[in-house]
C-alpha cells in the first residue's frame, strides 16, 4: 500500500480476504476488529521511531560558516549548542517519541495539504531529529542532517486526485505514478519532504540563536495585517 499510493485500503481488503479465509478452517476463530493499533497509524508510537514506516529519508548537508553568518545571521558554535539543549536535552527530558527536531511538523502539514496528502498522518510522518555538528577543514561551517524514518507519502490516490493538489505535485515533478521506474514519485517526494524540513530547521534554529524569533513573527505576522487591513469592517457590538 505504500509504494505510490499512501492508502491504507488495499492491505486492508488483503488483510480482510486473509482473516476470511482463517475462519473457513477455523470457525470458532473470533476477529475483533481488522486493525489491532500495532501499525501504528496517526498516533505517536516508539515502534514507527524504531521500525519505520511508509519511507525513510536521510537528508544532509554541509553549510559553509560564511553562509551561517551572512544568510543565517549566526555563526555555527551557537546553532550547535542550541539543536544539542533544545532539540536533543530537551526533547529527551520532555520524553519525547521522535521529537527531537525544532519544527518539523510545520513543514510536513503545510506540505500534506498542499500535495493531497493525509493531514492527519503528520503525526507519524514527522518523526524526526535533527543533527548538527562542525565540519570542514577548520571545523568552522555547519554539518546538518535530518533523519525522518516514516514518512507516510503517496503520489496516486486520495487528496493527490485534486487539480489544485495534483498543480503541486506536478511543480514538483512528482504527479502520479512513474512509468518507468514503479514507487520512485513517492520515495522523491519524501526525499524533498525531508530536504524541506531540514531548510526549515536551518532557519528556525538559526533565529533562536541569535533571538531574532518574536521579532520575525511580529514583523512578517500575517494576523497582523490582516487586521490592519479589515479595520473598521468588524461586526459592530451589540447595544
Amino acid at each position: 500500500g505504500f509504494s505510490v499510493s499512501c492508502s491504507l485500503n488495499p492491505s486492508k481488503q488483503g488483510t480482510e480476504k486473509a482473516l476470511t479465509r482463517l475462519q473457513e478452517e477455523f470457525p470458532d476463530l473470533h476477529i475483533v476488529a481488522i486493525s489491532g493499533n500495532y501499525c501504528t497509524d496517526k498516533k505517536p508510537a516508539a515502534i514507527n521511531w524504531i521500525e519505520g514506516r511508509g519511507k525513510s529519508v536521510v537528508c544532509e548537508a554541509i553549510i559553509p560558516q560564511n553562509v551561517v553568518k551572512e544568510v543565517l545571521k549566526s555563526t555555527t558554535e551557537a546553532m550547535i549548542e542550541v539543536n544539542v539543549n533544545k532539540n536533543l536535552i530537551g526533547s529527551a527530558m520532555a520524553g519525547s517519541i521522535g521529537g527531537y527536531n525544532a519544527h518539523a511538523a510545520n513543514i510536513v502539514t503545510a506540505m500534506y495539504i498542499a500535495c493531497g496528502q493525509d493531514a492527519a498522518q503528520n503525526i507519524t510522518s514527522s518523526n524526526c531529529i535533527t543533527l548538527m555538528e562542525f565540519t570542514g577543514p577548520t571545523k568552522e561551517d555547519l554539518y546538518i542532517s535530518c533523519t525522518m524514518p516514516s514518512i507516510e507519502i503517496g503520489t496516486v490516490g486520495g487528496g493527490t486526485n485534486l487539480l489544485p493538489q495534483q498543480a503541486c505535485l506536478q511543480m514538483l515533478g512528482v504527479q502520479g505514478a512513474s512509468a518507468d521506474n514503479p514507487g520512485e514519485n513517492a520515495r522523491q517526494l519524501a526525499k524533498i519532504v525531508c530536504a524541506t524540513v531540514m531548510a526549515g530547521e536551518l532557519s528556525l534554529m538559526a533565529a533562536l540563536a541569535e533571538g531574532h524569533l518574536v521579532k520575525s513573527h511580529m514583523i512578517h505576522n500575517r494576523s497582523k495585517i490582516n487586521l490592519q487591513d479589515l479595520q473598521g469592517t468588524g461586526t459592530k457590538k451589540a447595544v
